[in-house]
Parts: structure tokens; C-alpha cells; sequence
């Protein structure tokens, strides 16, 4: 028994934290949340993360949910992710951090859940997915641009390189062609720094995530569990 539990489904945002755990050698244990059977509406999974979001993350101090505040706690706890608290660079690494948490990653589930948002109207759901589309292209190139000035923090590297996979594997039933990772050199970059990481290994591994799941991806084939 250690003093973390990630709950997690394959090839979720759950891959995040398991990457920044597995960087910092954090020892930690998982429990499956069965995606396949609604596992995140549970009544045991809801006393975790009452929204009923993936990831959750049991901690001494409590459970925790939503992906960029788990990130930042893990590396003020733990180091190796992140500038420190009185650090010159802490203010920029903030700053992004806020940015993927608050803008990218939300709109990415707007892509993929358009009905959570427009309802089952196709058109309605057209409409959204070509205005988040322009709008992740912005964020996209501002992003490139701010790694082209300088290396990311890791916990940046390790909360985006999942993001652009999903870029390019997701919504199935939606053209993808408003995505090319190509198109963004030093975040291409990124993504191929990431897969030579040990972190990357392990939850490739774990979860079936195929041999260069950033920078070329494949739809996961987990050992046990469903991404969707």
C-alpha cells in the first residue's frame, strides 16, 4: 500500500498524472475506473471526484481532482517537475500551466463531447466543432511559439505531449485534418522528447499506448480497461 492512489481509465487525462508520477519515481498504486460500465458516475467514484471526471487522485491530505492542480501539488510535494516557489521562472511556468489547464484542455473536451455542450443537433454540433477548432489552432501556435523561446518545464511537457495525441486520434466521427503536429516544429519536438522518457515507457506499458504514442499515435490498446 503507498500513499497514492490514481484513478484512472487507459489513454485518459489520468495519463498525465500517471506520466508525473512516474517521472518523479513516486511510488504509487492505480485502481481502474471502467469507463465501458459508467464507472466515473459510481457513487464511490462521485465521493472522489463529484464531477465525475477522470483522474482522481487518493493523497494523505485528501482526494484530489482536476488535472492541473494534482500536477502542480505533485511537483511542489515532490520536485523534479516544475521551478520551485521563489524561482525567476516560477511566474512563467505558472502562467502556462494555467493557460493548457483553463483553455486548451477544456476545449479539447468540447471537440470531443459536443453534445455536453450543443445538445445531438448536428449542425449545432458543426458550428462547435469548427469554432473550438480555429480557436485550438491559436492556442496551438502561441504555444509553439512560447517553445520555440525556451524548454518547457517538465509537468508542462508531460500535460501536453497527451493533449496533442488526442489532437490528432479524436473525435473518431470528425475530420482531424484541422490538426498536423508537423505544423508546430518545436512542439513536435516536445512530443518526440517525451516518448524517450522512462515515464513514457511505463505507461506505455500499462496502457497500451503503441510505440510512439505522440508523435505518431495509434488508438490505445490497453491490457485492461476502455479509453472510451
Amino acid at each position: 500500500m503507498t500513499d497514492y492512489t490514481l484513478h484512472y481509465a487507459p489513454d485518459n487525462a489520468s495519463l498525465i498524472i500517471r506520466l508525473a508520477l512516474e517521472a518523479q519515481g513516486v511510488a504509487y498504486d492505480t485502481c481502474l475506473v471502467d469507463r465501458a460500465a459508467q464507472g466515473q458516475s459510481a457513487p464511490a467514484y462521485r465521493a472522489l471526484n463529484p464531477h465525475g471526471l477522470i483522474p482522481a487522485l487518493q493523497t494523505p491530505d485528501g482526494p484530489m481532482f482536476e488535472t492541473g492542480a494534482i500536477l502542480l501539488w505533485l511537483a511542489d510535494r515532490h520536485g523534479g517537475l516544475a521551478p520551485a516557489a521563489m524561482d525567476a521562472t516560477r511566474a512563467d511556468f505558472l502562467k502556462w500551466l494555467f493557460f493548457v489547464a483553463n483553455t486548451v484542455h477544456p476545449a479539447l473536451r468540447m471537440l470531443f463531447y459536443p453534445d455536453k455542450y450543443v445538445g445531438v443537433d448536428n449542425a449545432a454540433q458543426d458550428a462547435l466543432h469548427t469554432t473550438v477548432t480555429q480557436a485550438l489552432q491559436t492556442h496551438l501556435r502561441r504555444l509553439e511559439d512560447r517553445a520555440a523561446a525556451d524548454t518547457l518545464p517538465l509537468a508542462l511537457a508531460l500535460y501536453l505531449a497527451p493533449l496533442l495525441r488526442w489532437c490528432a486520434l479524436y473525435p473518431r466521427n470528425r475530420d482531424r485534418g484541422w490538426f498536423d503536429l508537423r505544423a508546430t516544429p518545436h512542439l513536435h519536438a516536445l512530443c518526440a522528447r517525451v516518448e524517450t522518457l522512462p515515464c513514457t515507457a511505463a505507461a506505455q506499458t500499462a496502457e497500451g499506448l503503441g510505440p510512439t504514442p505522440f508523435t505518431a499515435p495509434r488508438l490505445a490498446t490497453p491490457p485492461i480497461g476502455s479509453a472510451t
